[in-house]
Parts: structure tokens; sequence; C-alpha cells
């Protein structure tokens, strides 16, 4: 019986790239951003809230993918958006469930489900009073904890390709957004 190997070479300077990589020095921006955006800073890495209805986001209607503000790994589709009617971006899914976390917070009488990225960004919270068609979840999200990102700049250069496969899943033929819903939700607690 013939074995087979899989030799995998490490050369250094070359990255096997599986998804997607973090390509800035997040402790540089995080500093930055403290000093040209304390509100922004406060909101994604102390967990605070910014006010409802006043936000950047919460009456964007246009096509793209929402990123973490820190280090734009993509969060959200411009085609899981909806109006929660609560005054901030609403989403019923995820674009990679493997790109955020959740934990309980106890910051109010009742416990919430806290949500941020895999960067440790501070997101908001996810709620189970989403579109019951669709996941059943609603994604409550800071505006300041996001960068969005048209699908006209998705596949710009300057993004390195980083969002080539995000701008072909949810853009390059329009599509049955029940298709493209996360496999594994991100599951709060009641």
């Amino acid at each position: 019986m013939k074995r087979r190997y899989l030799m995998l070479l490490l050369v250094p300077g070359i990255t096997l790239s599986l998804g997607f990589t973090v390509k800035i020095d997040k402790k540089k921006a995080i500093e930055k951003l403290k000093k040209e955006d304390p509100k922004a800073y406060q909101i994604t890495q102390e967990g605070g809230t910014e006010a409802p209805f006043t936000n950047e986001y919460n009456n964007n209607k246009r096509e793209g993918i929402y990123v973490d503000a820190i280090t734009g790994r993509p969060l959200f589709s411009s085609t899981h958006k909806y109006d929660s009617g609560s005054g901030w971006p609403s989403f019923y899914d995820v674009i990679d469930p493997k790109n955020v976390d959740t934990k309980k917070d106890y910051k109010l009488i009742l416990p919430r489900t806290e949500i941020h990225s895999v960067d440790d960004t501070h997101l908001g919270h996810v709620f189970k009073d989403g579109p019951e068609d669709k996941t059943g979840l609603r994604y409550c999200i800071n505006s300041k904890s996001l960068k969005f990102i048209p699908k006209e700049e998705m596949k710009d250069p300057k993004y390195e390709g980083q969002y080539d496969p995000y701008f072909d899943q949810f853009f390059a033929e329009k599509k049955d957004t029940d298709k493209t819903t996360a496999k594994d939700k991100t599951q709060p607690t009641t």
C-alpha cells in the first residue's frame, strides 16, 4: 500500500490565507481613533452606545458591506439590512458567524447579548425580535463600529481583493437573500 503525504512548505514573507486577513496595525489604529474620534473609541473599545436615529448608517439604503471600523473585517451585508424602527442599523444576519462573538451584557436590569467582532470591536447587541421569515434575529449595531464599503468600491485595487468574494456572494447577480443567510446563527440569550 502506497502512503501519500502532503508537504506544506512555509516560506518567510508568504502568507497562506484561508479567510480575511487583517492588514493593519490594530493597536495603532485604536490609538489613532482615540485621538481623532473619542466617541467612536468609547463605543468600539469601551462598549458604549450611540444615540438612536442620529447615527450615520441607520438610514443608509446603498448596496454594499459593513466592515469592522478598526480592522476592516467583513461583518454585515446591505442585503441583510432592514428598518427595525430602533434607530440603529439593524441586520437579520451576519456575513460569516466566524467573524463575530457574543457575550452576556449585564449593564441594564435584564441581561442582553452583546455582539463584538472577533477583533474585539464592540458592535452592539443581538435580540430575538428580528424578521421571523428570515433568522428571527435583530443585530442592532452602532454606526461608529462600522465602515461602509459601497458595492461599486468593493473590487477597488486598494482593498487588495479582500472584499471580492463578498461582492461575488451578494452582488454579482441578484440572489434571494434567504440563500445568503449564515448557516450557524449567533444565538442571543433570552
